[in-house]
Parts: structure tokens; sequence; C-alpha cells
């Protein structure tokens, strides 16, 4: 079992309740992707992820610059949205990162107190606290710049009563695939550039009251060619996790720098979502197209008793039915976690996804690093950026 590095200073009871003081978040409420083509990209989230169909703006509702699509799957919300000219700062975005993340949005009680704690604190605004209305009610929102051109959003909905937010419409669509198990977003990691970890670790920490609960050095993370170091943030009740990658020196480029690369700057690397069934999920995912890194060794599977430790006696799942897909399984003090992560979604070797699935762990899965390094070492390989 791997050991991960925690902030062994205080108890995380008593880190937690005073990161709860100033900007207690409620839960992630939406996370917004600038893309080339948002109708396009809601179909193959439909057919490939088996979201639904939730809410729409563009040139119908009154928006002339850009279009939004939003789907949904249990509590995750997605919105996919396209630029409509060139002039645009959705066209900029595009031109410069490809599709990518461009607002994480967080659910908030009072999005103007949010906007004010965390501005005082030193953070760039992006939206000071705003107004919007329609017949379904109010919704106040309010943002900040965090690391590259991303944005937390502050969405305070307790006054509304909508399908999403106001200036969106009901999106009707007689195409809804069915579901895969996908539940909620887990965490979602960001990947800055050399040097830069701790300068938003002590971001996180000073502007929004996060706490650093886990971390990882490149003694942790590395294969035989790279290396990266990574420290997780955690808000105050747990529910939002913002693990933070950098590069680390090694014999060949990792895929921190392959990311940073092709993304042009810091950016968010993947979405971590959750399930309660990962081999069923897992097995609707491939039969829909999902590609998935490469299968590991037999060895790996050989050794899971071994790094289950007492865990094992608790194991579920069929090992040979985590071989057959690929799965990873990991322990920590607390119980075992199943984990597998996709291939980039997209063209430019930037964003992917990690469907996981928590028994008791508390963890990201620190043993399966080498194995799933590796992996994605032989897709860079492939690709010529190794």
């Amino acid at each position: 079992m791997a050991k991960e590095i925690k902030n062994v200073e205080y108890g995380l009871e008593k880190i937690f309740e005073g990161a709860q003081d100033f900007l207690p978040l409620l839960g992630t409420d939406y996370v917004e992707f600038y893309v080339g083509n948002a109708k396009q990209v809601a179909h193959y989230y439909k057919t490939a992820f088996g979201y639904q169909s939730l809410a729409y703006a563009g040139l119908e509702t009154g928006l002339k610059d850009r279009a939004s699509y939003v789907v949904k799957q249990d509590k995750i919300r997605l919105v996919f949205t396209t630029a409509l000219n060139s002039n645009s700062e959705v066209a900029e975005h595009v031109k410069k990162h490809g599709d990518g993340v461009k607002v994480i949005a967080l659910w908030v009680d009072d999005a103007t107190k949010a906007w004010e704690e965390t501005t005082k604190r030193g953070a760039k605004s992006y939206l000071k606290p705003t107004l919007e209305k329609d017949e379904h009610g109010s919704v106040v929102k309010s943002g900040i710049y965090t690391y590259g051109e991303t944005i937390h959003l502050f969405v305070e909905r307790k006054n509304y009563n909508g399908e999403f937010l106001p200036g969106f419409e009901k999106w009707d669509s007689d195409y809804n695939p069915s579901p895969v198990g996908l539940k909620f977003i887990d965490h979602m990691v960001g990947n800055v550039g050399w040097g830069e970890m701790n300068t938003w670790v002590n971001w996180y920490e000073e502007v929004m009251g996060f706490v650093n609960f886990l971390s990882f050095d490149d003694k942790q993370i590395h294969t035989e060619y790279s290396a990266l170091m990574s420290k997780v943030m955690s808000n105050g009740n747990g529910r939002i996790k913002f693990p933070i990658n950098e590069p680390a020196k090694g014999k060949k480029r990792s895929q921190i720098e392959e990311y940073l690369d092709f993304y042009e700057g810091p950016g968010v690397q993947h979405l971590a979502v959750a399930t309660d069934n990962i081999i069923e999920t897992v097995s609707q995912l491939r039969a829909r197209g999902v590609e998935f890194l490469s299968t590991p060794p037999q060895a790996y599977y050989d050794e899971i008793p071994k790094r289950l430790g007492d865990h094992f006696a608790m194991l579920k799942e069929p090992i040979v039915e985590l071989q057959k897909l690929g799965i990873l399984i990991d322990a920590d003090e607390e119980g075992y976690l199943l984990q597998i992560f996709t291939k980039p979604v997209e063209d430019r070797p930037t964003l992917f996804y990690e469907i996981i699935q928590r028994m008791g762990a508390k963890g990201f899965g620190a043993g399966n690093f080498k194995a799933l390094f590796e992996s994605i070492e032989r897709e860079q390989e492939k690709r010529g950026t190794l």
C-alpha cells in the first residue's frame, strides 16, 4: 500500500473547521468548457458518456456572440460554450488552448460575500456580484481568476427554480441515451508551470481557505523517464478537492510538460467523476467508444492482495473483471478505491477523465501512480512527445 504524505501539523477536523469560516462551499455547481463546436461536443458527451440534455442558450434566447448547451447526469452539470463570431473571448480561448475548461462554478449560499471575502484576500476579480432574473426567480453570480485563464464562479441559486440559469431555456431533445452511472465530480486536477505549485497552494490557502491535506513529491510520482509533484487542496467540508500538479525533472518530458505545451499554459488537466459500480460504468463507456489507457501488465494484478493488505478481504469486485477492463485498485487506511483514466478526449493531448469508485478510501491512488504514468508514457511515445 503506497503511502500518501498527509499534512500532519493539525488534525483534519480542526483544519476543516477553520477553513469553513469565511467561504462555505456547498458543492460544484457546474463546469463550463469553451469549445470549437458546442453542438457537436454536447452530442459526443451524450452519446459516449450518457449525459442528458438540460438547457440551451444562443441566438434563439437573445445571445449574439455565443451558444451554450448544458448536459446533466445525476449531480454533474457540464456546459459547452462556443463562439458565434471570431471577435469573441470564447474564440480567442479556443484558438489558444483548444477545447478546455474555462469555468469551475461553485455553489454558494452568498455569492456577494464569497466575492468580497476572496477579493479582499488577494483574488483578481472576474465578475463583480451580479443579479440575474427571469420568470423562474433570481441568481447571484460573482467570480475570480485562478491559475492560467481559469475562473472560479460563485453561484447563489437559492431563489431560483428554473432548469439552469436565467437566460437559458429547457433543451428538449428526442435523443437522450441512457446514463452510465456517473454520480458527481469527485475532484478536478489543475496543471501549473515549473515552480508554480506552491504559489497556487498558498493562493488556495490564503484566498479561499482551503487546506493542503495530501502531498506527493517526485520521489513518489516518477517512472524511469519522467516525474511530477502534486498537492491536494480541499475546502472545509471536503466537497471540493483540487489537486495541483507541476512538472519535475526527469530523463524525458513528463505528461505535465506535454499538457502545458499543447494547452499553452496552466489549466484543468482532468475531471474525476464518481460511480457506484465502476465495472458496469466502464463496460458501458467502452461499448460507447470511450478509449482508456492501456491495461497494466499481469504482475500488477498479481500484486493486488499485497497492495490492499487487510482491505483485500473487503474486495467485492472480481480481479479478473478489473483486469479485463484495465481498472486500477489501491487502498489507504480507510478502505480501497477503484479508478481508470481515459485517453485525452480531444486531439490535443490535454483534457481527460478519471472514473473513480471509492470504497472508503480518501486518497487518490498513490499505489497506482507508477502503472498509470507508464501507461501515459506509452501514449506519449506514440505521439512522439515523450
